[in-house]
């Protein structure tokens, strides 16, 4: 059996899993990062993308807004802005996303913009990925 290690996800409006994975990929800042058992400690924001949990040959997987993430040798937590279930992202979800993030950008401050194009074109490259 594979070594395995803890994995929270967690929103400010519920926990949505708790569970033993034996890896969890994570939409870094900087670009998707995988965590396993005995990690090197590791702190990260979060970009628009897909938490995936594996175990053996099953997979869950969770759409996040942003957020931070913390991984250590046998966990890993992250706390999302917002955060849903795989299935409950569609190409409608993804546009309303765009359609707010291109709001933010319009009415952000100079000092915020580019944070904020940064988002929008996160979720434009997102919308390819996702069922009609």
């Amino acid at each position: 059996m594979a070594e395995t290690l803890n994995f929270e996800l967690v929103s400010p409006e519920r926990k949505l899993a708790s569970t033993e994975a034996e890896a969890v990929t994570i939409p870094g800042m900087l670009g998707d990062l995988t965590a396993m058992h005995n990690h090197a400690p590791f702190l990260t924001n979060l970009r628009p993308g897909y938490v995936v949990v594996r175990n053996g040959t099953s997979e869950e997987g969770y759409f996040v807004t942003g957020g931070f993430a913390e991984i250590s040798n046998n966990a890993v937590s992250v706390l999302a802005e917002e955060a849903v279930e795989r299935s409950a992202v569609n190409r409608a979800f993804i546009e309303e996303k765009i359609a707010r993030s291109e709001q933010t950008l319009a009415d952000a401050a100079p000092a915020r913009k580019q944070a904020a194009l940064q988002k929008l074109n996160d979720y434009k490259a997102l919308l390819g990925q996702v069922p009609g």
